[in-house]
């Protein structure tokens, strides 16, 4: 099987409300790109929200979208963080962060009322939401003299790839983002090149 080199995500955050017997659930969705994210996200909501009762969230991230973790804040162990996962997972995107953010209405919603709450304020916040393929890539630069300038931005525009930061002086620096099918086709021109130097930063 050939590796499967796209993913979908959330293009921009989005926001999503339900109701249940007095308890007002505000659903936020993030596209995020690492675990690094959530700290501030969630910093941030409870900054806006001090008297909500719980900021329950949950992420997946990665390719394989292997990567997750869950938070029930406070609420019954799998009755918020999970159900949140759940709905990203059949959705099937990655790299999203979901906070539900939760006033108390007054009457207990027992397991299944809270489970399906957070569901569908998942749901709501993701039907507001664009969703996006997008094609995992790695990040590389490559260095090289001034005068290949001409060679190297010829295979830049041939492959089409995504320069982020580019320096030239006497040495010219160039980071660029490539599909990871591109990458050996890529590699093979560039590495014809004398005194050009590919270095592998990270996937992203």
């Amino acid at each position: 099987m050939l590796f499967d080199d796209t993913y979908k995500t959330i293009a921009q955050p989005a926001e999503g409300i339900f109701r249940d017997r007095g308890s007002k659930f505000l659903g936020y969705a993030y596209p995020i790109g690492s675990d690094a994210d959530i700290k501030s996200i969630v910093a941030k909501l409870k900054a806006e929200h001090p008297k909500a009762n719980h900021h329950c969230w949950a992420i997946r991230l990665g390719i394989d979208r292997s990567v997750f973790r869950v938070n029930d804040d406070g609420e019954p162990s799998g009755t918020a963080g999970r159900p949140i996962l759940n709905t990203l997972l059949s959705k099937n995107i990655t790299n999203v962060l979901v906070v539900v953010v939760r006033y108390f209405g007054g009457t207990l919603l027992g397991v299944p009322g809270l489970i399906n709450a957070y569901k569908l304020t998942t749901e709501a916040a993701l039907e507001q939401a664009e969703i996006i393929n997008k094609t995992v890539n790695d990040i590389y630069t490559i260095t090289f003299e001034y005068p290949q300038m001409n060679d190297v931005m010829r295979i830049i525009k041939e492959e089409q790839l995504q320069v982020l930061e580019q320096t030239s002086e006497l040495n010219c620096n160039i980071k660029f983002s490539i599909r990871k099918t591109q990458v050996e086709q890529v590699m093979s021109k560039l590495n014809k090149q004398t005194g050009v130097k590919v270095v592998y930063n990270y996937s992203g």
